[in-house]
């Protein structure tokens, strides 16, 4: 993972605003007429850095996961591999992206990383890539599920889940296996589920 130098801010880029409170007795909400100063600033592009990530990428057998930038230009790029990204993966996407990016326009901290282990899947190459594995899913509606990730695909994800039932006349109980489907709305969020031993 590279981390850059920290944020320096050109007086000639920045822009002062203000917003006034109004001082009108009416108006009950901003009785107290005060100057709140709000401070804008030029943001680098969150599309921007998608494209020059993916450009790169796109000979390279890692894929773009997530892409988050904030106000004092801290650039967080997310990638994955089917296999394992290597550091050596991040630092030639952190230099490919440096390169086409002009600090003394606009200074910037990157930080290029892989995804989690146990992190949440963000896209469907994510479930594509863990199908087989077992994945803990919160649905929108507060359920969890823990089972056997078995596909997915542009609709949705298959899960194989296992449960325990007593078949009638039988004295003991028997796991029995079922698939379940799920739509993409219908998850919160589905990872990859940690044991230990």
């Amino acid at each position: 993972m590279k981390r850059n130098r920290g944020i320096r801010f050109f007086s000639s880029e920045m822009y002062f605003f203000c917003t006034f409170a109004s001082d009108n007795e009416n108006a009950t909400e901003m009785k107290r007429g005060r100057v709140v100063p709000l401070l804008f600033m030029d943001m680098i592009e969150k599309d921007v850095i998608i494209r020059l990530a993916e450009a790169h990428l796109a000979t390279s057998e890692c894929y773009l996961v997530d892409v988050s930038t904030g106000p004092d230009n801290r650039i967080v790029v997310e990638i994955d591999h089917d296999r394992a990204v290597g550091i050596d993966d991040c630092a030639a996407l952190s230099r490919y992206i440096e390169e086409r990016l002009d600090r003394e326009v606009e200074d910037f901290e990157l930080e290029v990383g892989s995804a989690g282990i146990f992190a949440p899947f963000k896209i469907m190459r994510q479930y594509v890539k863990n199908r087989g594995n077992e994945v803990e899913m919160l649905l929108v509606s507060g359920e969890k599920r823990t089972g056997t990730l078995q596909a997915a695909d542009e609709q949705g994800v298959t899960l194989l889940l296992a449960r325990t039932v007593k078949p009638e006349g039988a004295k003991r109980k028997v796991k029995v296996f079922e698939e379940q489907r799920y739509a993409y709305s219908e998850i919160k969020y589905t990872k990859n589920k940690a044991r230990f031993k």
